[in-house]
């Protein structure tokens, strides 16, 4: 942007926000059209020997400066910074000829600016003094968003800032009606998840409404976790399950897996330890309307773990399913194809009896689950394979790990996978026995990655005893 389209200088206050201080008057030129019907022949011709002004959010098309000849919709282009009215050597050969021929005329054109036109980080880096930024002269600009809830994680150096910077991102950011400042990491305060926070602008009203996958989430973003920036984690793993399998999602959070695979047909037993998120998850249950597909539970996911799958055993076993209703032919349709007026029977999904993936996204500490996979399914190795053709479940376990060079942390995540599944586990194909796929979801710190390893069960954990896995809550 042309320095005299940048804001004006703003002393820098601590705390404060003086929104007058951004008004600005830009001087240029404009050049009339005589011929309404021209104006975009005009526009184009001067776009192309780029005599336009070139601003965001600045139509180049305006009313005529003159209030009369405004009020007969005469409209006027906005010409470039370089192009003075009153000095015709800076005038290009089009405009000069366009004004000899009287198809033109040039007048000055004062654009008004105020502080509703710069953007967030136009006022940032007039209000913010240099000192709290960093070699590429940074400030806040990330933040998850719930809802209409914005929530921002500051470093150290803006602090003394905070409430100026929650301001101006409030009236940046139609969609956002509160903002609030994280005060502890998430996990270190609460086994749930949740963290300390502190209100910085908006109202005080964390009960939001999220859209995700085409689902709907309501919850108290104070009593719940939920993570904006791991939409492409939930969308991946849920395109991998197929309609009519079984997936077990041992901290399912208020759904933001389960309710999206329901959606496609996919049976979930979806549990998780916060009891507030149990609540909101049955809600969201039925609220997407997918209860015939997705099951709530609010027990520990280590016993829970091989539970899911008792039950999903004995819902097959007695002929649990889900109904689709097969779509009806109107009676006109039905006449014009020559068809009888028929009930179509509905189809019935029946319950698998085996779980065909696991997820666990607690990276904290979801990797310590894994003992509770021995004996997953002792006893019933006739339903996999060779005996069938089923595989084994699927794991699809969420951690962190420091950052590295090249592979280094995904060894690292499969060497504790072992160590905690007590079965070997080697970086490579997920469907080749005793080995994982290790993909990088997001970088939360500096030096600090989250990452979801995916693996079969091996068969030696899956079939052993029950009595081998000691321990748990």
């Amino acid at each position: 942007m042309s320095n005299i389209l940048r804001p004006p200088a703003v002393r820098h206050t601590i705390g404060v926000l003086d929104r007058t201080l951004f008004a600005k008057t830009v001087n240029l030129a404009a050049v009339a059209v005589a011929d309404k019907r021209k104006i975009a022949q005009w526009r184009q011709s001067l776009q192309k020997e780029n005599s336009l002004l070139t601003a965001d959010r600045i139509s180049v098309v305006a009313l005529h400066p003159d209030p009369t000849l405004a009020s007969q919709g005469t409209r006027c282009l906005l010409l470039h910074p370089k192009v003075q009215p009153e000095t015709s050597s800076t005038w290009t050969p089009l405009i000069r000829d366009g004004i000899e021929k009287k198809e033109l005329g040039i007048v000055p054109y004062h654009l008004s600016l105020d502080y509703t036109y710069w953007s967030y980080e136009d006022v940032m880096r007039c209000v913010l003094p240099a000192e709290p930024r960093d070699e590429n002269d940074g400030f806040p600009t990330g933040f998850n968003q719930a809802g209409h809830v914005a929530h921002l994680n500051l470093r150290e150096q803006f602090l003394p800032y905070k409430k100026l910077i929650a301001e101006v991102l409030l009236d940046k950011n139609p969609n956002v009606r509160t903002v609030i400042n994280k005060l502890s990491n998430v996990g270190t305060e609460s086994e749930f998840r949740t963290f300390a926070y502190e209100l910085l602008a908006g109202d005080d009203d964390l009960n939001v409404e999220a859209r995700e996958n085409d689902c709907t989430f309501n919850f108290n973003y104070a009593k719940v976790y939920w993570n904006s920036k791991l939409e492409g984690e939930h969308s991946r793993l849920v395109h991998l399950f197929k309609p009519g399998e079984v997936v077990c999602d041992v901290m399912a959070g208020i759904g933001p897996f389960a309710i999206p695979a329901g959606r496609k047909g996919v049976f979930v037993w979806a549990n998780d330890y916060n009891p507030d998120s149990y609540l909101s998850l049955d809600s969201n249950v039925k609220r997407n309307k997918v209860a015939q597909y997705v099951r709530a539970f609010n027990e520990d996911g280590r016993t829970f773990i091989r539970k899911a799958a008792d039950l999903v055993y004995a819902a097959s076993t007695s002929g649990e399913h889900a109904v689709v209703k097969k779509k009806r032919s109107s009676r006109h349709k039905q006449q014009a194809d020559g068809e009888k007026a028929r009930e179509k029977p509905d189809d019935h999904i029946p319950v698998p009896p085996t779980i065909s993936h696991f997820v666990m996204n607690l990276p904290a500490s979801a990797i310590e689950f894994l003992p509770y996979y021995r004996g997953l399914y002792a006893g019933h190795e006739k339903l996999f394979e060779p005996h069938t053709s089923t595989k084994l479940p699927m794991v699809h376990v969420h951690c962190f790990a420091a950052k590295a060079e090249g592979d280094a942390p995904m060894r690292d995540v499969c060497e504790r996978v072992t160590a905690e599944l007590g079965a070997p586990i080697r970086l490579g194909d997920p469907e080749v026995p005793g080995e994982a796929a290790v993909l990088e979801v997001r970088a939360v710190a500096p030096n600090k990655r989250m990452f979801c390893a995916s693996f079969r069960v091996p068969p030696e954990v899956a079939f052993a005893s029950r009595e081998e896995q000691a321990g748990g809550k």
